[in-house]
């Protein structure tokens, strides 16, 4: 089972992950990077690092993936401001490298609180690393997209391509990675609002 750092709420777990120095990224960073949206969210996006524009800024996912992952989410009508968008690690390796094994083992108990407090519905990993780890899979994203994943506590892990990926991708024939994301979008909007059918929201 998920366990929270202590009894802390969520804007306390912020505020420890501002002051974390547990691994080297501390003295590289600008700034950590906790996350945001709402609390109440029945589903949680998780990246993999912040990029250079999230580092100076504090927030996840406002660079120009970010930009490309809002218009996603707005061509379905889910509000940014109504999920939670946070990621594997909350600072920035230098140079956007991957993150090691190491970072994300020391990162991971921050994740986990968050999960435990928001207690999701569903969990979307975009891109290999928050994919592979949380699945504890070697199969890459390309193979795993799209599909359900059961996970801890009742929780459904949906994999979905990292909007990084499709900057570097722009074709929109069918097959391509654009063409798939709006095929998953949709199947996430469709749990989503089956989701509110069911609990009556």
């Amino acid at each position: 089972m998920l366990e929270k750092i202590g009894s802390l709420s969520m804007d306390e777990i912020a505020e420890k992950i501002k002051a974390c120095q547990k691994c080297p990224l501390f003295s590289t960073r600008h700034n950590a990077v906790p996350g945001e949206g709402s609390y109440k969210s029945p589903v949680i996006f998780v990246g993999e690092a912040p990029g250079e524009v999230e580092d100076l800024h504090g927030k996840p996912f406002i660079g120009k993936a970010g930009q490309l992952f809002s218009k996603i989410l707005q061509s379905v009508k889910i509000k940014r401001e109504d999920v939670f968008i946070t990621n594997m690690l909350k600072c920035r390796p230098p140079g956007n490298r991957n993150p090691s094994k190491s970072e994300i083992g020391l990162c991971l108990p921050y994740l986990e609180s968050q999960i435990a407090l928001i207690n999701p519905k569903i969990i979307v990993t975009l891109g290999n690393i928050p994919t592979k780890y949380l699945l504890n899979s070697q199969e890459g994203i390309t193979k795993v997209r799209g599909q359900w994943f059961d996970w801890t506590g009742g929780i459904k892990i949906f994999p979905m391509f990292h909007p990084s990926y499709l900057l570097r991708h722009e074709e929109t024939t069918p097959g391509s990675p654009k063409e798939l994301t709006w095929k998953d979008i949709k199947e996430l909007k469709r749990a989503l609002s089956q989701l509110r059918n069911d609990f009556g929201k």
